[in-house]
């Protein structure tokens, strides 16, 4: 973590910088029980984050220079609860829908730690749900999944020391890539209804997860993974956008749909970090395929990482991009974020829990909510445990595409089950 005062690296000042939205984001866990009270979850929050300084830092905009963001203790502004993790807890009787479609577009006030964590109506009739929701440039996906770890049963409370450790020079690292101004293909999205964001999440069925999984599994050939059933099932979403837009073609010629996956640099002795430590890289969607398995096939392999230290040259590009926000917002937004650099970015978070259950209640299922994502292009979130995955779609289009998205997805998920076993792949709508 960057000591008090400190400047944002860059990902986190890039993030701070994110012009199409505030940059609010979550994970949240459904549970099956009559909820805890106010009371009983304050005291398991502040058993279980006791001491974690990350949960102590607000976010101050540098009036000096290139204005760029700082770390300060929350107390440094007058709010003495600021080292309280437990002074954070919101009781609301709202579904999660509900509070995306309110909070993720309201910034977080100024000079208190930019998170929450609320206590939300399930979805269905029995169920009820705790999201963290903060300021991404606070944690990454696998730092909220490690703190909501610590509140389940039997879990230990959050390491601090292990919480400090960055992970330093030695990074786990993506093998290969495009170059960085690399473009490809843009994806017309569904654009039905009004132009606005839109957020949806649906549970993925687990037999056919499992299906999808064994599909290419004959002849001595090794299951697919999750992220590779996620990533060809995605693929499959985006040809379908492809062969319905006006003009599209999805020939292997053509340029290439890449896809942008955030990559967790975390090396194996620094899994408890609290803050962020990803990079996005980058991956071929293989779209001129039009059998779900050779899709399927072509997914293999493109998340290969290895562990390295950073060489000078990361470093140097590192160190100018962190110098020159401003600059490097400006090229992102007209460069890095254009629908033909990604079209579609795919984040998957698993929760490791030592415990399937909080206070009793069973843990149903774990949700994603990214930030908003650039003008027409998506964002699919996979979250998952022990009990199955769900699906999140978050869009900047039409505001009927996320539902739109997240059906296509089911329907491609489907397909590849079936596509390894002797079933008949039927067309999308």
């Amino acid at each position: 973590m960057p000591a008090a005062g400190a400047r944002l690296p860059f990902m986190e000042e890039g993030m701070a910088r994110w012009p199409f939205g505030p940059p609010n984001a979550g994970v949240s866990l459904d549970f099956t029980g009559t909820p805890p009270t106010p009371a009983e979850l304050r005291n398991l929050v502040a058993e279980r984050w006791a001491g974690v300084p990350r949960l102590g830092q607000t976010l101050v905009r540098d009036r000096r220079g290139a204005r760029r963001h700082r770390w300060l203790p929350a107390d440094a502004h007058g709010h003495g609860h600021g080292g309280d993790p437990s002074g954070h807890l919101r009781h609301d009787d709202v579904t999660l829908p509900d509070a995306v479609g309110t909070w993720f577009h309201t910034p977080f006030p100024d000079g208190r730690p930019p998170w929450n964590l609320h206590l939300l109506r399930g979805t269905a009739d029995g169920d009820f749900t705790l999201l963290f929701r903060m300021h991404h440039s606070l944690f990454d996906g696998r730092s909220v999944t490690t703190l909501l770890r610590a509140l389940l049963d039997g879990a230990p409370p959050v390491d601090v020391p292990a919480s400090l450790a960055d992970p330093g020079p030695l990074r786990r690292t993506p093998v290969g890539g495009p170059g960085v101004f690399t473009v490809g293909l843009p994806v017309p999205l569904p654009a039905k209804g009004d132009r606005a964001p839109a957020y949806t999440v649906v549970r993925l069925p687990p037999d056919e997860v499992r299906a999808a999984r064994l599909a290419n599994s004959a002849d001595g050939h090794r299951g697919a993974t999750t992220n590779e059933v996620f990533l060809a099932a995605v693929s499959g979403v985006l040809r379908s956008c492809l062969l319905r837009g006006q003009g599209a073609d999805t020939d292997g010629a053509a340029r290439q749909v890449w896809l942008s996956v955030p990559v967790d640099q975390r090396p194996p002795d620094n899994g408890d970090f609290l803050g962020n430590a990803f990079t996005n890289v980058r991956v071929p969607a293989p779209v001129a395929l039009p059998d779900p398995a050779a899709r399927l096939a072509a997914c293999a392999g493109l998340l290969t990482t290895t562990i390295r230290r950073r060489n000078a040259v990361e470093r140097l590009v590192e160190g100018i991009v962190t110098a020159l926000p401003g600059t490097t917002a400006a090229l992102a937004r007209d460069r890095l974020f254009a629908p033909d650099y990604a079209p579609a970015a795919c984040s998957y978070v698993h929760l490791r829990e030592g415990g399937r259950t909080l206070a009793g209640r069973r843990l149903r299922a774990v949700n994603l909510v990214p930030m908003i994502p650039p003008a027409d292009t998506v964002t699919f979130a996979l979250g998952g445990c022990a009990r199955g995955h769900t699906l999140s779609v978050t869009t900047n289009s039409g505001a009927e595409d996320a539902e739109l998205l997240a059906e296509e997805f089911l329907h491609e998920l489907r397909s590849l089950g079936r596509s390894g076993s002797g079933g008949c792949y039927v067309p999308g709508p």
